[in-house]
């Protein structure tokens, strides 16, 4: 990702880094640049004032984090990029959630800026012998990942933070306990159609509010919403977004799942498998730079279903997630039969297994074998 955020700055006056709370952003951020201001605590604000002259002097990118606490500063960076419009990798801006810096960035910064998206550990930067440890703690840095023993009591620190400051601050309109609540139901239902008004039920609102709750979690990067494929298919489709958390860490605090032991116990692993593959496929493409089509799933009335649809430069791939080491020949015609409902694509079968098979648009192979797949191809 540093790389890719280097390449922007070469490009544009100014980058965003966005992604969810202590995934890592301003750590990141440092290792570019050391001119760095914390707009969320009052003396870098008075600081960034008194010092905007040497700021807009320097030939290195000036980090602004948390900038969507202090929105008075984007006219002036909108002003002073215009002031030298050649100029580029003036500024890296840093958001821990979307709205606030998104609503500045579309309003001020429009044309000005590009928008780089960080994501916690994935497969691709931690070791082999690390993936299911990655499954069960999810990727964020101080969640256990590097080796501590912070997981669980990390994950709900920080949900219970979120609930309580965070998510409040930023807009969202309910209580920490309704929240919280929320949260759990999401875990619960992890994988499954977006039923806004059973939610909205069972929270005691409208199915609208109880849409305007996800989207703040979305916007929050602590969910993910996958819409159905519906391209001229003649059969009758689910048409609700499956909603997924983001962090399969932050899924598995939330429905007590201590150990890998208990995971793999546990009634909704395979949903919890299908979320983290779909996670991994995703934070691949976008940790590389790599423009896709997507994602999108497919489920019909009659029973055909993909976990995973995506357009990379004109080749379509049908991905099913199965939760097995041995994945059978039915498995991979079952997939076969069901790509065809979409047509001409390249099937892709993601288990467990330690195999890699690729044969007549067909592959059956694993995560990480399939994202070396892909950064050979693309």
């Amino acid at each position: 990702m540093a790389s890719i955020i280097k390449e922007r700055l070469r490009a544009f006056p100014a980058v965003a880094i966005l992604g969810p709370r202590q995934a890592g952003k301003t750590t990141l951020a440092r290792t570019i640049s050391k001119a760095y201001y914390d707009l969320e605590i009052e003396e870098d604000r008075l600081k960034a004032d008194l010092q905007w002259n040497d700021i807009i002097a320097s030939d290195k990118p000036v980090v602004l984090d948390e900038a969507q606490n202090y929105p008075e500063i984007f006219p002036r960076i909108r002003n002073t990029i215009d002031a030298a419009r050649g100029r580029k990798g003036r500024f890296l801006l840093l958001g821990s959630v979307s709205p606030g810096l998104m609503k500045e960035v579309s309003e001020s910064l429009a044309g000005r800026i590009a928008l780089c998206e960080l994501t916690p550990f994935s497969i691709a930067e931690i070791d082999k012998a690390k993936d299911d440890e990655l499954w069960l703690k999810g990727g964020y840095p101080d969640g256990g990942i590097l080796g501590d023993k912070n997981y669980p009591v990390w994950q709900n620190n920080y949900l219970d933070l979120l609930s309580m400051r965070d998510l409040p601050v930023w807009g969202l309109p309910a209580q920490p306990p309704a929240i919280h609540r929320f949260f759990t139901m999401l875990a619960i239902g992890h994988g499954n159609a977006w039923n806004a008004s059973q939610t909205g039920k069972s929270l005691g609102v409208s199915y609208h509010t109880a849409t305007s709750y996800l989207n703040y979690l979305e916007q929050a990067f602590l969910i993910r919403r996958i819409y159905p494929y519906h391209d001229n298919l003649k059969k009758r489709l689910t048409k609700s977004p499956k909603v997924y958390w983001r962090d399969s860490g932050l899924l598995h605090s939330l429905l007590r799942l201590n150990t890998f032991d208990d995971l793999i116990s546990h009634p909704r692993v395979g949903a919890s498998w299908e979320g983290w593959v779909i996670g991994q496929v995703l934070d691949f493409l976008n940790n590389t730079g790599t423009q896709y089509d997507g994602p999108y799933y497919l489920r019909t009335n009659d029973g055909y279903e993909i976990d995973l649809i995506i357009s990379l430069s004109g080749t379509v791939y049908t991905i099913e997630i199965k939760l097995t080491s041995s994945p059978s020949q039915g498995d991979m015609q079952r997939l076969r039969k069901t790509s065809a409902l979409i047509g001409e694509t390249t099937a892709v079968l993601i288990s467990r297994t330690r195999d890699h098979l690729v044969s007549d648009a067909l592959i059956s192979t694993n995560p990480r074998m399939f994202l070396k797949y892909l950064k050979k191809k693309f």
